[in-house]
């Protein structure tokens, strides 16, 4: 098949990858996954779900996860009742997951996958989606010239206007850090006398504290704020409005999120299919019409038109001058760090 046949049979939703046989599937007929919800239905349904079907005769079928589900993983494991057959995980949800032999291997590594990220493929789970935690700004609101960074959002004298932060310690110590001169290449292990040292200078100047990410779009659609830490799928939506918003994607903090199996499921073999079916760049690519994130299969972008393209975390331009979150150091210290985080707030 060639690149314009594949696009154009992509474009109806039925172009496969050349490993899919029909004649794999003739014992399971549905597979049941859990996504994010939302908005990941209709894209996620695009892009693979419907596809699959078409392909193999298996019909997916998905339910929305809770945030992290490595309790429901477990019970599912132990009780061999499983609710779903595959489910979307973050990198920590997965690290999690594989240090309790909770999940079974997806059967291909990136050498079967030209084009994935490193950091989206391991044993035991595949990265489908890069979000990316950046600097949010309406132009209009600003009394000078716009931020370019994290220094220039603590810098209240040189850009004034009204500024929001996260009331989470995620993120929000990474960006006080940044703001105060560490490079992002040496952010981990994070210093957190400095971090907070940082924070206590813009903590007197912030307007408002979000605690979710539809807040964040409301603060930023509104114009309550004219800077605003939060994820970039949460602001291309107030772009997309017409609102004079910007994504400011310098020194921000991308993490991964993707399918793994939970151990034992029956029908693991039909979905580690799927998910190979899911690496597929062509595949990856139908979704982010819809859904403002980055493929993790960077040939996606051959497909992708470049107007679309330079508004994805993975873009080569954005991709460039970001890092990805230590999940790991978050597992290690989120307990004592969100207790002085917490404490830090309320004096």
């Amino acid at each position: 098949m060639d690149r314009r046949t594949l696009l154009r049979a992509g474009a109806l939703g039925l172009a496969a990858p050349a490993f899919i046989s029909q004649r794999s599937f003739s014992q399971v007929r549905a597979i049941t996954v859990a996504d994010p919800g939302g908005p990941f239905g209709e894209a996620y349904g695009k892009a693979f779900y419907k596809p699959f079907e078409a392909a193999t005769g298996v019909k997916v079928t998905n339910v929305a996860r809770p945030a992290e589900p490595t309790a429901q993983f477990r019970a599912m494991v132990e009780t061999k009742s499983f609710t779903w057959d595959a489910s979307i995980l973050t990198t920590a949800a997965r690290d999690i997951l594989a240090k309790q032999n909770l999940l079974d291997p997806i059967g291909f590594t990136a050498a079967d996958v030209p084009g994935i990220m490193p950091e989206a493929i391991s044993p035991f789970w595949l990265g489908t989606d890069v979000y990316a935690a950046v600097l949010a700004v309406r132009t209009d609101k600003l009394g000078g010239p716009v931020p370019a960074s994290w220094a220039d959002m603590w810098n209240v004298a040189g850009f004034p206007g009204r500024r929001a932060l996260r009331r989470d310690p995620i993120d929000t110590l990474e960006e006080a850090l940044l703001a105060d001169g560490v490079a992002k290449e040496a952010l981990y292990p994070l210093d957190l006398d400095r971090a907070f040292r940082s924070l206590d200078k813009i903590k007197p100047h912030i307007a408002a504290w979000w605690t979710g990410g539809a807040q964040a779009t409301q603060m930023l659609q509104s114009g309550e704020v004219a800077m605003i830490p939060t994820w970039n799928g949460r602001v291309q939506p107030v772009i997309d409005s017409g609102a004079p918003a910007k994504i400011i994607w310098n020194q921000g903090l991308y993490g991964i999120e993707g399918w793994g199996i939970p151990r034992g499921s029956p029908k693991a073999d039909t979905v580690r299919q799927f998910i190979r079916f899911c690496a597929d760049p062509a595949r990856q690519a139908a979704y982010t019409d819809t859904l403002a994130y980055g493929p993790t299969n960077l040939k996606a972008y051959e497909n992708i038109p470049e107007a679309r393209a330079k508004l994805l975390p993975t873009h080569p331009d954005n991709l460039a001058v970001m890092r990805i979150a230590d999940d790991a150091w978050w597992s290690a210290n989120r307990a004592a760090a969100s207790e002085r985080f917490n404490a830090w707030v309320l004096r």
